[in-house]
């Protein structure tokens, strides 16, 4: 009988992944920029949950990123891939007039971001309005 080598059936031994592993500076950096990437990308996704658009997607792949060199990551990853598929099932199931409050909810915070970014002052400026109300409280002109 052959007896195999421990590091094999744990390792692959090829690819450019195994080359940075061999060393530990390289894996080292190669795990921080990973841990960056896949960080930023999931915060990306967290900030555009509440907005139409691919946000639970984006938060989706920041983890998959992430669970390439985190074990924690992909944890997480079927843990928030679970409960969103829960979420959206329930959804699914409930009437429509609950489905329009959860659509308006959505709606109403995509709203108040637009609000508090300014948005609405820039817009009307372009159509010659220019209201205080339309003025974003924290990035409204000072005038």
């Amino acid at each position: 009988m052959v007896q195999q080598d421990d590091s094999a059936k744990t390792e692959h031994h090829h690819g450019p992944r195994h080359w940075f592993r061999r060393n530990p500076a390289l894996n080292l950096a190669y795990r921080i920029g990973v841990g960056v990437v896949g960080g930023l990308v999931l915060i990306a996704g967290i900030l555009m949950i509440p907005y139409p658009g691919p946000g639970w997607l984006v938060v989706f792949f920041g983890l998959a990123i992430l669970a390439t060199e985190f074990e924690w990551a992909g944890r997480v990853l079927k843990f928030a891939k679970r409960y969103y598929d829960a979420w959206v099932d329930w959804l699914k199931r409930q009437p429509l007039w609950l489905r329009l409050v959860v659509l308006a909810g959505t709606g109403l915070v995509v709203l108040a971001t637009l609000y508090l970014l300014n948005v609405f002052s820039l817009v009307g400026g372009w159509f010659g309005v220019h209201e205080p109300w339309l003025e974003s409280p924290i990035f409204g002109s000072r005038t």
